[in-house]
């Protein structure tokens, strides 16, 4: 093809003579151009990458060694073979300027033909070994740069697994030590009540003894519960399987009805929720998967609310509603903030506050889910606020 073949230039202000030296070196491996004078030749030089440039010494106007400073002094063309030819005696010492201008070689008229043939060839030779060695070098550096890339992959891959085992692990860790907190607390009070009826103390199983018992069991086996549907949500988001049902919900109802089933949970933090929410505010959204966020949020809140009130919200907002919920704790860092809504993290300094990391995940799956938004406003020391925006309905009121 055209693209690959040797480019030749051939500089002579006489027709006869361009043409005549075409026809000596013309082959099909390579393109002749022709310049009957310096500044055409000029042209073609920086317009074309040539393997080997004849010049004619004598020419009016720019002669051949004019044109050779030029191009040494030019980056594109400096290393272009130069092969002057002249018809003037050698006792004009031409051939020593020629090569003081940097030619390769110097050839008088008459020309020999087999000796012109046999110097294009070489330098139309040596130009494509020195292309296929460019070539070659072009090739090694994007195997280099490839396999440089595909060391990078491996390298974050081999991050990333081994970050998912650490993950794994902790995450086992964590699961075998939020659900060993209830089952001893089930197993203690099985042996106690075991021991008491094996000394036939049957008479303290009264109705009092007996609602204590069942509360202190439900909140054991809700604890357990909870944590067996967080993993089962994030194994459903993972898979692309968590669905929402959407219906008309009256959302201050709902949170009225989590205040209240929380309010034991409030106590025993030492802390009380109180709730805002203005008129009747109904939205399309999945009854239970709403739900589900309001208790996480309050969850956290009473768990990392020091004992203080903990307060939730609603409100309408532009084209929906927003939900917020505040607690007046110990706060999140603005590092901790860009994690927190990721598997498995917790803010630094909760380690001692329980949970899997599984629940603000959770939660901003099921707010996206629905076409929301989730974000916290924190200050170590001074309190969080968590706001939810949902738009009154999921878009399509289709399940994500």
């Amino acid at each position: 093809m055209s693209d690959h073949r040797a480019k030749v230039l051939i500089v002579d202000d006489l027709p006869e003579n361009l043409l005549a030296l075409e026809a000596l070196i013309r082959q099909d491996d390579r393109v002749v151009f022709q310049a009957s004078n310096g500044d055409d030749a000029l042209a073609l030089l920086l317009q074309h990458e040539f393997a080997l440039a004849i010049l004619d010494v004598q020419m009016p106007g720019m002669n051949g060694f004019e044109l050779a400073e030029l191009m040494r002094g030019t980056e594109k063309t400096r290393g272009i073979p130069i092969v002057f030819v002249t018809a003037a005696g050698k006792e004009l010492n031409y051939a020593f300027k020629g090569y003081e201008t940097g030619a390769v070689d110097f050839l008088y008229k008459p020309l020999d033909v087999d000796a012109v043939r046999g110097k294009v060839n070489v330098f139309v030779e040596l130009y494509r070994q020195r292309q296929e060695v460019r070539r070659q070098v072009q090739a090694l550096e994007k195997s280099r740069q490839e396999q440089e890339a595909l060391l990078k992959e491996l390298r974050a891959a081999q991050g990333e697994l081994q970050n998912a085992v650490r993950m794994r692990d902790d995450f086992m860790s964590m699961v075998a030590h939020e659900l060993r907190t209830p089952l001893n607390t089930l197993f203690l009070e099985a042996q106690l009540r075991k021991m008491q009826l094996d000394r036939g103390n049957t008479a303290i199983f009264d109705a009092a003894y007996l609602q204590k018992m069942v509360a202190r069991d439900q909140r054991q086996i809700q604890s357990m519960v909870r944590l067996i549907d967080d993993m089962l949500d994030v194994s459903r988001i993972r898979s692309n399987r968590l669905s929402i049902r959407p219906s008309e919900v009256d959302l201050p109802a709902l949170l009225q009805r989590v205040v209240g089933n929380l309010a034991n949970q409030a106590a025993s933090a030492g802390s009380s929720i109180t709730l805002e929410a203005g008129p009747a505010i109904t939205g399309t959204w999945d009854e239970f998967r709403i739900e589900q966020v309001v208790i996480n949020l309050l969850t956290n809140a009473l768990r990392y609310g020091k004992g203080k009130p903990v307060t939730v919200s609603a409100a309408p907002a532009e084209g929906g509603v927003r939900i917020e919920v505040s607690d007046q704790g110990m706060g999140i860092s603005e590092e901790d903030q860009r994690r927190i809504f990721e598997q498995f993290e917790r803010a630094a300094g909760n380690d001692g506050t329980g949970g899997l990391g599984l629940g603000l995940f959770i939660t901003q799956q099921l707010v996206e889910a629905h076409g929301g938004r989730i974000g916290v406003q924190s200050e170590p020391g001074l309190g969080s606020t968590f706001t939810v925006t949902l738009p009154m309905s999921p878009p399509g009121e289709a399940g994500a």
